[in-house]
């Protein structure tokens, strides 16, 4: 019994000095809150204070030292979710994490946006050059403050590689692949596919917005799209088939997967509430940990005016020295995705004589190909060839198996740049709008309000194309003269909006224009508007405000877009039970009657509310989800005979045709 006590305590012994181990070394990979610190690359000496939420307060004598700070801090407490940034946009992550993500990376690798990054990097101007220099030396001397490096290494077993001032490029481009299908266009290419399928006036019908739920800032609703009929297309004719899915946990796993999830931004006149405009903007991108957002407050002299201290407030991205979405005290701004169509797949018509070459609007030129290595941990090396044309990557293959080259802003080495900072020196909407065409970004809904009470809404975005002679929806030869991207729109064609009438501004994803301004932008899949719609009742429905009204609004859950689909399913379950509301059911009924009933009282006291507490939301989406995918199952299984890759271009199509 000695001995098997001292074995117990001897492993209890070894237990603790593990836990002591683990212990010490994820403390010492934790941030420094307290204390002074020295460091080379400051030109005075700079304060960090925390409130009770731990969000930092920066004050620095100088812009150029704020990002040295930011740095600091971005790479004390972020720097594993830098690198994941960096990497994910250079084709970069299987170095550090292993074969798991070579799929993710030979996609990515195709951009060659590291090249790329090194291209925009030599344009930038000197003074966001020294921006961004000041940065990486900050982001570096957080990271190697750290007594141990940054726990997700330890787990990894790798060490960090220092920050370059070019990665931070490459996380702009990573919000490029985030915002805009990942780089991979699958939305034209599922038009393309289901109208080699179905004859197109039906693929239109199909795919038409709803201008019922439609709520654009200017202009009118779409026109309601015809519905064709039987001479057009019989489905009566069609042979029976299984075309839907096998069961409701289909509907449940593809909800997990595609919530749907949108951002919200709008804005309110200051003539409505106490002279300062309002704006409150929610940026929905995916849930993450830690959050893709980094908070922070930061005060610095301003340039302009010596005797005033300029305090910026919001959020930043790590990995770049901006303010991304907040306030300096006399603008306020934020973004939502635009959904405009910022890419194109081009068709490469080869040379029958010589596949290397392929036709252009001026003759034949030829496919240049670049080798590219990305390097697996614990795994050999794998090697690919990217075939580049001037038209952009080859990626995919139209539904007649022609290649496919990806023409998309983002390898643009006008994409990407720093101008974002110039929103901080901004002092009316005016000025903020007057940047907006000019920004490096992924093009965004730029919403503003300023002091004096003004508001504005402008696309921010550096690239957008100027189309000619082809249908942008799907794959198009730009080998005919005059036809593809012609140029980039000038400042002057940017289509802005600055204090409507009514004094109100939302957007949430939604189509915003009309006519021409439409046209420019094209349509990379908007949202149905029901969002945006909701929000432009709830503004309209108040005559003055003050913050917590704004709050009031994001935080509106009524579930109005379901509310038509609650009635559906309460009709359903009607013909189970014409009369009879008890339960259990008389004898004689079906088990699916029996289950339809047992959903009722739910369905009835559903509070219209898309509420944690609310079986009976949950039950009406799902119901809504899999009468959607039932009735478009026909066309999806036509499509999936020419295309077995097909899907719908997404989750929200066909809402209209549906019902």
């Amino acid at each position: 019994m000695r001995w098997l006590a001292r074995i117990v305590a001897g492993l209890l012994l070894l237990i603790a000095l593990a836990v002591l181990c683990v212990w010490l070394l994820l403390a010492g990979s934790r941030p420094r809150l307290d204390g002074t610190i020295a460091l080379r690359g400051l030109s005075a000496p700079v304060t960090i204070a925390r409130d009770a939420r731990g969000t930092p307060l920066i004050t620095a004598g100088s812009r150029d030292d704020l990002a040295f700070a930011l740095g600091f801090l971005h790479g004390q407490e972020r720097f594993f979710q830098m690198d994941l940034l960096r990497r994910n946009a250079a084709g970069e992550l299987s170095e550090l994490v292993g074969a798991p993500a070579l799929k993710v990376d030979e996609n990515h690798r195709r951009h060659r946006f590291r090249a790329l990054a090194e291209i925009q990097l030599s344009q930038l101007p000197a003074a966001q050059r020294v921006l961004l220099d000041a940065y990486t030396r900050g982001v570096n001397a957080g990271l190697n403050a750290l007594p141990v490096r940054p726990w997700e290494y330890l787990l990894l077993r790798a060490t960090p590689e220092p920050w370059q001032p070019a990665d931070s490029l490459l996380a702009i481009d990573s919000m490029y692949l985030d915002l805009n299908q990942d780089g991979e266009n699958e939305r034209e290419l599922n038009i393309a596919r289901l109208r080699a399928a179905v004859p197109k006036a039906l693929a239109d019908f199909l795919l038409a917005p709803d201008s019922q739920w439609e709520a654009p800032l200017r202009g009118e609703v779409a026109a309601a799209a015809p519905m064709p009929d039987a001479n057009v297309f019989d489905l009566r004719k069609l042979k029976p088939e299984k075309t839907a899915t096998s069961g409701v946990a289909a509907v449940i796993a593809a909800d997990r997967a595609d919530s749907g999830v949108g951002s919200n931004g709008f804005a309110v006149a200051g003539r409505l509430g106490n002279g300062a405009a309002l704006l409150a903007n929610d940026p929905h991108l995916g849930l993450r940990v830690p959050d893709i957002w980094y908070r922070a407050v930061m005060r610095y002299p301003d340039p302009t005016d010596p005797h005033r201290t300029r305090q910026l407030a919001g959020v930043t991205l790590p990995g770049a020295p901006a303010l991304v979405i907040g306030s300096n005290g006399r603008i306020a701004w934020g973004f939502t995705n635009s959904e405009g169509d910022w890419m194109d797949w081009v068709r490469v018509i080869r040379d029958p004589k010589d596949p290397a070459r392929y036709k252009t609007a001026i003759g034949w030129a030829t496919i240049e190909r670049h080798e590219e290595i990305i390097h697996v941990h614990g795994a050999p090396d794998r090697h690919l060839i990217v075939q580049d044309t001037i038209f952009g990557p080859i990626m995919a293959r139209d539904v007649d198996c022609t290649p496919l080259a990806l023409a998309w802003i983002a390898h643009l080495p006008r994409a990407v740049n720093l101008d974002l900072v110039k929103l901080e020196d901004s002092r009316s909407v005016e000025d903020a709008l007057g940047w907006a065409p000019l920004i490096g970004i992924p093009p965004q809904n730029l919403v503003v309000a300023d002091s004096q009470g003004h508001i504005g809404w402008s696309i921010a975005g550096s690239a957008i194309p100027v189309r000619n002679g082809f249908d942008p929806s799907v794959p198009a030869d730009w080998s005919k003269p005059d036809s593809g991207w012609i140029g980039f729109a000038t400042p002057a064609q940017d289509p802005q909006i600055i204090d409507p009438p009514d004094g109100r501004l939302w957007t949430a994803n939604q189509r915003l224009v009309d006519d021409g301004a439409l046209q420019l932008l094209g349509n990379g899949g908007y949202d149905q508007g029901a969002r945006a719609q909701q929000i432009r009742d709830d503004l309209a429905g108040r005559d003055h405000f003050a913050p917590p009204d704004l709050l009031d609004i994001q935080l509106d859950n009524h579930a109005l877009f379901l509310a038509r689909w609650q009635k559906v399913l309460l009709q359903v379950i009607a013909t189970c039970d014409p009369g009879s509301s008890h339960i259990p059911v008389p004898a004689g009924t079906s088990a699916s009657c029996t289950r339809l009933l047992g959903l009722k009282p739910y369905v009835e006291n559903w509070q219209a509310r898309a509420a944690a507490d609310s079986v009976g939301y949950r039950i009406v989406r799902m119901f809504h989800d899999r009468a959607r995918e039932d009735a478009l199952a026909p066309f999806a299984a036509l499509a999936k005979k020419k295309s077995a890759e097909f899907d719908w271009p997404s989750r929200e199509v066909g809402e209209y045709a549906v019902w």
